[in-house]
Order: structure tokens, then sequence, then C-alpha cells
């Protein structure tokens, strides 16, 4: 159900059309295109892109490419054939944003181990940051980690990219190779793991933590909110975040989910897309989106339970530090 590959609506929810507006341009022909900008420092991947299940999907205009590369190399993508590319994809973005009612901000996905992603990733935020100031910044940061290396320079790359998001961003959403190795091998069951299946829990990740944006309903939050709510310093704006329910591929059909099985689970270090074990530290504010009918009052009480039951692990200075939302419309 939903978009199929070229972009048009077969679902039957009219739910799901309600908010298409959010991520979507509507096109001719009943064709949702969605409003994202591809960029790469070379082609390849873009091809891939384009020759993969959902290469019609996209707005030709909008993938921006080099033909260089960055070579892992931060500077590269920075500084020099980064810096050169920058113009051509902030042009796209500026279009893009003429096309909303009200832009509330950007999402930007990317790796902070490489020279593209990283490099570029951050000069793209700091100047989209100089044009629209009072807009969110969100991102989507795939940390390097020793354990599942690509290069040898992925720690230096990581090091300067996040110097740059503490300044630059809003809110960003940690999300580490190595956590998604384990869960694809210790929860789902997978021998071997692919990058689609790794891509396949980040999309997970990512499309629950919008799911207040895509749908209608009475407890919803936005990117602004979540970032009201979590954010105590500015400066402190790195998000761990843990996924519910993880069921390995086929089983899901054998269970059913409670909401203290799944507020359990949220918090529970092997549903957590970063490989960092918060045991060792505390929460300072934590944000708890739910999909599904599901009960407030259950979900309020079972909060309370896992405050009160693990009190050593929340900050004492800052009172009812767990904001919930709910999306009453099931995944």
């Amino acid at each position: 159900q939903g978009l199929d590959g070229s972009g048009v609506y077969n679902g039957t929810s009219d739910l799901q059309l309600e908010r298409m507006n959010v991520y979507f341009n509507e096109a001719s022909g009943n064709k949702y295109v969605p409003r994202a900008v591809l960029v790469d420092l070379e082609p390849g991947t873009m091809d891939a892109v384009r020759a993969g299940p959902f290469g019609q999907l996209f707005r030709p205009d909008n993938f921006v490419f080099g033909q260089s590369g960055a070579g892992n190399n931060w500077a590269k993508g920075h500084y020099t054939e980064g810096a050169e590319l920058v113009d051509q994809v902030l042009d796209v973005v500026r279009r893009e944003a003429e096309g909303c009612d009200c832009l509330q901000g950007f999402q930007i996905t990317h790796s902070l181990g490489g020279g593209t992603g990283a490099g570029m990733g951050t000069l793209l935020i700091s100047k989209i940051r100089e044009e629209f100031p009072d807009r969110m910044m969100a991102t989507f940061s795939v940390m390097p980690s020793p354990k599942v290396s690509d290069t040898v320079v992925e720690p230096y790359n990581a090091t300067l990219s996040v110097h740059q998001l503490v300044e630059n961003s809003d809110a960003t959403f940690c999300i580490d190779n190595e956590a998604l190795y384990d869960i694809c091998m210790r929860t789902l069951k997978l021998n071997n793991p692919s990058y689609g299946d790794l891509n396949h829990l980040v999309s997970a990740v990512m499309s629950g933590v919008t799911t207040c944006l895509r749908f209608p309903g009475q407890l919803n939050s936005d990117l602004r909110k979540l970032a009201v709510n979590m954010v105590p310093f500015p400066r402190l704006h790195f998000f761990m975040v843990g996924f519910a329910p993880l069921t390995s591929r086929g089983a899901h059909s054998f269970r059913a989910v409670t909401v203290p099985e799944l507020t359990q689970q949220i918090f529970d270090p092997k549903n957590m897309m970063a490989a960092s074990d918060f045991r060792n530290g505390r929460y300072l504010t934590c944000s708890a989106i739910y999909r599904g009918k599901v009960s407030m009052k259950e979900v309020e009480d079972q909060i309370r339970n896992v405050q009160n039951k693990n009190t050593a692990y929340f900050v004492e200075w800052i009172p009812n530090n767990v904001q919930t939302a709910l999306c009453s419309i099931p995944p």
C-alpha cells in the first residue's frame, strides 16, 4: 500500500493522503514527487538509484552530482570538490523551499565517516543555516565504528563533522553501523546482513521519528516540538534512537505487542541504534513516540513506571523529562 515506484498512490485510506504534501509535491496525473535533493561527488551512486525500483520516483533535476568523488577526504568534501558543487545544490534546495507553503525545516541524511557525506554534508548544513536561520535543521548521521570500518581515516572525518554539527544542527539522530549490525545479527537473526538490511532499520527509525509530521493526530509533535522538549542546552542535541518491536522477518505474525512490552524494549540497549551503553551515563531527556491503537493513559503509566523503577538513569534536575507523542495510524 502507499506509493508505487513511479509515485502513483495505490492505497485505500484517505488518512494517508491527508498530509501527503509534507514530503511530496503533487505533479500531473496524480503522481507524487518527493521533495528530496540527492547529492554526491561521484555519479555512480546516483546511477544506482536511477536504476533501482524507485528510480522513476525522484525529479531528475534533483540529482546533483560531481565527477571526481571525495576519496574519503573530509577537506575535499568541505573545501574543494564539495565547495564547487554546493551552489548548484543550494539552487535546487531554494527551488524546493520556495514551493512550500510553510517550510518547517530540513532533514539531512549523511554518513560521518567518508568525504562527501561528512565534508560536503556539513558544508551544506552551514550554507542552509546562513540562508534559512530560523528553520529547523535535523540530521540523520551515521557514525563510523572501528568494528565495521571501511577506511582508516573515519575517526578524523567524524571528528571534523561533529564539530560542525554541534554548531549548526538543531537535532542530530545518531545512527551507528556497529549497532545496526548487532541488531541484524542478534535480534533479526541474519548471518551476514547486507547494506539493504541496515538501511531498512534506518528507514524504520526515520519513519518513526517523522510519523507525527506525516499523519494527522491529536497528540502530535513536530520537529520543533521534539527539539524544544529534547534539547536542554543548544549544543546538546545528539539523540540516540531506540526502536521497537524488532522482530525477525516472518516472526511478527506470531506475537501481539503490548504497551509495557514496547516501553521495556525502547529503553533496552539491544534496541538502540547507537552502540553506546547508556547505563554508563544518565538520560537528560527522552521522547517516546507510539503508533497504533494505544491508550494514552496506559502510555503515561508505563513511562512513569520506567522512571520510578530507574530513577538513577534520569537526571533529577529536569523534572518530567520524558515526552510522549501518539500517532493513531498504525505502521
